[in-house]
């Protein structure tokens, strides 16, 4: 029996919030991190993770905190997508190139989403892979429509003896009726 390779997804979720189309947020002087948008944007992007990772890989999302002394690299768990926003005095970045490199060296298959060009740097040149905060709305995009159609009640069509019949035995049956 083969074992199969664990996957991890690794979404830097400030900057796919900022970069990626479908989560699109461009904070203002007067907006912070507790706007009502904000928040639908960062609980839209959860959801799609969770929807995306599913059951076949691991998954963490990391938000930048390190601007914020009362960080403590809080974690939590949605969905089974970790959650984590990284402590006081430290980025968003290094979190996310941590994780990256302890997966590799256990032999995880990584995927990064950011299009954060230092972490893509960093990152692949762990053998990780990477994907861009608009390459992921796209996915996610996709993902959403797919689930839509699949949804869609479908209506079996409507089958009778004429439409299994030949042709030209169902004119004749159709002569053999109109004829008085």
């Amino acid at each position: 029996m083969v074992k199969q390779r664990k996957k991890l997804l690794i979404v830097d979720g400030y900057n796919v919030l900022r970069s990626g189309s479908r989560y699109r947020w461009q904070p203002r002087a007067d907006e912070d991190y507790t706007d009502d948008f904000f928040n639908t944007a960062r609980e839209r992007l959860i959801n799609d993770v969770v929807n995306f990772a599913g059951r076949d890989m691991g998954a963490v999302i990391v938000f930048d905190a390190g601007d914020n002394e009362l960080s403590q690299g809080s974690r939590t768990k949605v969905g089974g997508v970790d959650v984590v926003f990284s402590p006081a005095g430290q980025s968003a970045d290094k979190v996310i190139e941590k994780l990256a490199y302890d997966a590799g060296k256990r032999g995880v298959e990584t995927m990064v989403v950011t299009s954060d060009a230092a972490i893509q740097d960093t990152v692949f040149g762990g053998g990780v892979d990477r994907m861009s905060a608009e390459g992921f709305s796209h996915e996610m995009g996709e993902y959403d429509e797919d689930a839509r159609l699949d949804d869609t009640p479908k209506v079996a069509p409507k089958r009778t003896v004429a439409d299994r019949i030949p042709a030209d035995t169902l004119a004749k049956l159709k002569a053999l009726r109109d004829k008085k």
